[in-house]
Parts: structure tokens; C-alpha cells; sequence
């Protein structure tokens, strides 16, 4: 008798949340196994340990006592017992990420199931091997392991975990840039979380869903499964209040029991020894005394549940403000930058119309000078709305997060020359003196593309900004541990009043070049948020009517 109640007593402690008494009672579940030398109520109450461990995420411990536990359920040959052991220890070990050991353990527990001829159990470990295989990037493997567990659950009718498997396989086919399929089993997984009421597989298949509709383009249906993964993630953490304040129902209910019982066998005592009476009464106040504090005990846990409760509204409150304002700037510093775009976009589109019937009717008057003005007209406006819409293009993908950065060790002396030589023409046509060749060697680790634009950028800027006859160098030197790319110019320099708001959106951001050129401060913009995604700064000092130098810090390999 008490073998069972000691383990049902912590089973039902742990299922409770009270970890500590669950605890106790299989810790003297091991005392009394060890008593009467019952080995199998020994490994119980060290799988039964283990688990609540688990729940209190002690890694440590909960591997000790699973590895006793399997210990002797390999001396009493206990199959199904070893079996059920064996997956539980391997999902603490992949919930720690201990990969290769919770492999071993899920192969050795199927080898039992299949040999005792224990489908489900079998499928269930067939499950969890796909989802090792897919952390450890064996997606194929992990793929036909996850498609069998689900074949053969769907068969006996258990669907639980099912959703589990089908949002890691969407989350493989997303990898593989298969959407749609991923898509499909994101929506299942979803589906058999609403039909079985299972909220965590709801979150993850909402927040899979979220990434996939983002990565699809489909921003409304990205922001609807994003607020449903919030409002159920947050629904999760909120039923540990509520699971709480029943723990306190639950417990004021067992002591009204315990007074009940308390009061029968006060009543059998008077019956059978009327002696007795005064310490009946005695033990009776005793029991008011109790109730009166465990109900007092109660209250201020209520209490202080709702204090709690009114802190975190208050401070979602907070969060709510701050993102509101963010957003808000957010809108302005939008509204401000497509006035911009729509403004300066405006004069090269505006060249192209009518190009068509010019053309006819300098052909039919053999003007050919007037072709060859035209052609250089068109050709500067199409390389105006080039660059223009290749920095809006690179800005877009940085604020949404969708830029790829991609650090590898770049020669920055030959991406330098890579770009002299792109910029070589723009100079000549403007008869500026270009540097002809970077000599430095310089090695740096960064993102080769976001690198490369903010060199473009920088002498596509000098170069516009710098009349006639004037120059432009590019230079690479060190500084420390940084490279340091300099961009210095003769041209016509920033005017002070600009420079406070150089690299964003505020103020008035359009300016001429010296040959016509038409510039938005976009390029700016892009490098200023490049140079920070390489984990570097930028520094600017201007004099107007003198020129301008800019010096672009960056990371240099680190050493070994």
C-alpha cells in the first residue's frame, strides 16, 4: 500500500506544480523501495525523480537519476519500462541540446518498441529522431524519419505530436525555398492544434506561418499569424498565474477535508472515552487556529497575485507606448522619404517623354548633334534612376531586415580597385583626377556586397559634389585593429547646418551636383547603416568651398 500512495502522491504533487513535495515523496518512495529490496519500485521512483527534475530544467540531476533508472530496468529485463525510459531521457538531452546522446538513446528505445512489437512507441521515437536529424541540418534524413512517425501515428489515431513534426518539416522545406509545401504543413500543424486545444503547437505553427507569409511577401497574413503566436505565447505564460492561484484553491479544499476528518474522529473519541473531551476542545481550536491562518495565508497570496498582475499591465502598457512612438516615427521618417523619392524621381522619368517623336524629328531634320545632346541626356538620366533605384532597392532590404550579410575575409584593396575602375568614366566625363590604383593591402573580415556599395557610394558622392577639374583619392591605411578606407575630396563641401543630420531622413536632404547631377542623400543613408552592419563607425569632416573627407572604420581579420 504504500508503495503505490508514495508514488501516486508524487505523481500527483508533480502534476499539482508542487515540485518539492513531489520530491519528498519519491525520495521516500527510494527509502522504502531500498527497505523491502523491490528493484522495480526503486527505478520507478528514479524515473519519477528524474522527470520532475526535467520540469525544473536541473539537466544535471535529471540525467543521473534517468541513467539509474535505466540501470536496473536493463538488470530486470523490463522492456517496455527500459523502452519508455530511454525516449524520455533522450528528449532531456536534445531539449539541452545534447545532440548525439539523445540520438542514441531514441535508436535504442525503437529497437525496443519494434522488437515487443509497440507501434506507437516505435513512432513516437521515430518522430524524435527526425527532429534531431533537422537541428543538426539533416533535413532529407530528418524529413523521412518525421514522414514515417506521422504515417504510422495517424494510423492508430494518436495525433499529439504530429504537429510537432509537420511545423519542423515546414520549417525544412522553408530552408529549401519550397514555400508552398511549407506552407501546407505549417497549416496542419495549425489545424491540429485548434482541433486538439494544443497551445504550444498553435504558437509554433503561428510563428512558422509568420516567417513564411514575410519571406512570401504577403506582409497582412505575416502580421495576423504574428499576433496570434503573441496572444497565445502570452496566453501560455499566463496560465502559470492561473495554474497558481488553483494550486491555493486546492490546498484550502484539502484542509477543509483534513478538519472534516479531524471532527469525525473528535466525535468517535467522545463516544468511546468522554476523558477525553478537554483535549478534543483543545484540538479543535487548534484546527480554527490553522484554517483561519492558512485562509489569511491564501488571501495574501491572492493579494499579491494581483499586484503582480497590475505591475505587468503596467509595464506592457509602457511597451506599448514606446513601440507606439517608434511606429509613429517610423510613419514620419516613411512619409518623409517617399516625398523625397516621388520629388527627385520626377525630373529623370520626365526626360524620357516625348523622347520618341524627338527622335523622328531630328532624324527627318539630320540634326545628328542634337541626337548625339539627346543620347548623352538619356543616358544620364537612366544612370540617375539606376543608382536611384538600386540604393532604394538595398534600403528597403536593410529596414526589413532582409539584407543578407555574409562576413568572409575581402580583400579591400582589389574591391577598392573594382570600383575605381566602375567610377573611371564618371570622372573623366567631369575631367576630375581619380586615384588610379589603391597599392595598400588591407585584409578585413565583412560583407563583400555592403562593403562594396559603400565604396560606390562614397566616390559616386565625391564625385558629384566636386566641380571641373577638381580631385578625388581613395586611400587605405590602419588604424589598430581596424582598417580605416578614406574618401577625400575638392569639391564644394556639407554645409553645417546639414551635417547634424548627415545619415538619416530629417531636414532637407535634396542637393545639386556640380554638373546637374540630382541627389536624394539616400546613398548616405545606405552607408552609414552598411558601415554599422559591418560592425564598424564613419567619420566626416567638411568646410564648405574646400572639400570633404570621409574615413570608413572597419574590422581587420583577427589574428590566430
Amino acid at each position: 500500500m504504500q508503495r503505490k500512495s508514495t508514488l501516486a502522491l508524487g505523481y500527483a504533487y508533480k502534476l499539482k506544480g508542487d515540485l518539492r513535495k513531489a520530491l519528498d515523496y519519491h525520495l521516500e518512495g527510494i527509502d522504502f523501495a531500498n527497505l523491502i529490496r523491490d528493484d522495480i519500485m526503486l527505478a520507478n521512483s528514479y524515473n519519477a525523480i528524474a522527470s520532475v527534475y526535467t520540469l525544473q530544467e536541473n539537466y544535471s540531476l535529471g540525467v543521473k537519476y534517468f541513467n539509474s533508472a535505466i540501470k536496473i530496468y536493463r538488470e530486470q529485463n523490463d522492456s517496455v519500462r527500459l523502452g519508455v525510459v530511454l525516449m524520455n531521457a533522450g528528449d532531456l538531452h536534445r531539449d539541452n541540446h545534447n545532440l548525439d546522446s539523445a540520438l542514441v538513446f531514441f535508436l535504442e528505445s525503437k529497437q525496443i518498441f519494434d522488437k515487443i512489437n509497440y507501434p506507437i512507441g516505435a513512432a513516437y521515437n521515430l518522430g524524435n529522431i527526425g527532429l534531431v536529424y533537422a537541428e543538426v541540418g539533416k533535413d532529407k534524413t530528418a524529413e523521412e524519419y518525421m514522414n514515417r512517425a506521422i504515417q504510422t501515428l495517424q494510423k492508430l489515431g494518436d495525433i499529439y505530436p504530429i504537429a510537432t513534426y509537420q511545423t519542423s518539416l515546414a520549417n525544412i522545406y522553408s530552408k529549401k525555398g519550397d514555400l508552398k509545401r511549407a506552407l501546407n504543413y505549417a497549416h496542419s500543424a495549425l489545424n491540429i492544434g485548434e482541433e486538439e486545444g494544443l497551445k504550444e503547437q498553435i504558437r509554433d505553427a503561428s510563428l512558422k506561418l509568420s516567417e513564411l507569409y514575410q519571406t512570401e511577401g504577403d506582409y497582412r497574413k505575416a502580421y495576423d499569424y504574428q499576433s496570434q503566436y503573441i496572444t497565445y505565447r502570452d496566453s501560455i505564460n499566463n496560465e502559470e498565474v492561473i495554474r497558481k492561484m488553483a494550486d491555493l484553491r486546492t490546498e484550502y479544499e484539502v484542509g477543509q477535508k483534513q478538519a472534516e476528518v479531524d471532527l469525525k474522529q473528535t466525535e468517535v473519541d467522545l463516544l468511546n472515552e468522554q476523558a477525553r473531551n478537554n483535549q478534543i476542545v483543545l484540538w479543535s481550536v487548534i484546527v480554527v487556529l490553522v484554517l483561519v491562518l492558512c485562509l489569511t495565508y491564501a488571501l495574501l497570496k491572492v493579494y499579491r497575485v494581483k499586484a503582480r498582475a497590475v505591475r505587468i499591465v503596467r509595464q506592457r502598457r509602457r511597451v506599448i507606448a514606446a513601440q507606439r512612438d517608434q511606429l509613429e516615427d517610423v510613419n514620419r521618417t516613411k512619409d518623409k522619404f517617399f516625398s523625397i523619392i516621388s520629388h527627385d524621381i520626377r525630373g529623370p522619368i520626365s526626360n524620357f517623354q516625348g523622347v520618341s517623336q524627338l527622335i523622328h524629328l531630328l532624324v527627318e531634320s539630320k540634326d545628328y548633334d542634337g541626337l548625339l545632346k539627346l543620347g548623352t541626356m538619356l543616358d544620364t538620366s537612366t544612370k540617375e534612376v539606376s543608382s536611384l533605384l538600386d540604393n532604394l532597392l538595398e534600403w528597403a532590404m536593410s529596414q526589413q531586415g532582409r539584407m543578407p550579410y555574409k562576413p568572409e575575409t575581402i580583400k579591400l584593396h582589389e574591391l577598392c580597385n573594382s570600383n575605381l575602375s566602375i567610377m573611371e568614366n564618371l570622372a573623366t566625363a567631369k575631367q576630375i583626377t581619380l586615384t588610379e590604383k589603391v597599392i595598400e593591402k588591407v585584409s578585413l573580415t565583412a560583407d563583400k556586397n555592403s562593403v562594396s556599395t559603400i565604396i560606390r557610394n562614397l566616390l559616386s558622392n565625391a564625385i558629384k559634389f566636386t566641380p571641373e577639374g577638381g580631385r578625388v583619392d581613395l586611400a587605405l591605411s590602419y588604424d589598430l585593429n581596424m582598417a580605416v578606407l578614406t574618401v577625400k575630396d575638392s569639391g564644394i563641401g556639407i554645409p553645417k547646418e546639414k551635417m547634424q543630420h548627415l545619415f538619416d531622413f530629417k531636414g532637407e536632404r535634396s542637393r545639386w551636383g556640380t554638373g546637374g547631377e540630382k541627389g536624394v542623400g539616400l546613398g548616405l543613408t545606405l552607408i552609414h547603416e552598411f558601415v554599422e552592419l559591418n560592425k564598424g563607425k564613419i567619420e566626416v569632416d567638411s568646410e564648405e568651398g574646400k572639400g570633404t573627407t570621409f574615413k570608413v572604420y572597419l574590422p581587420l581579420v583577427p589574428s590566430d
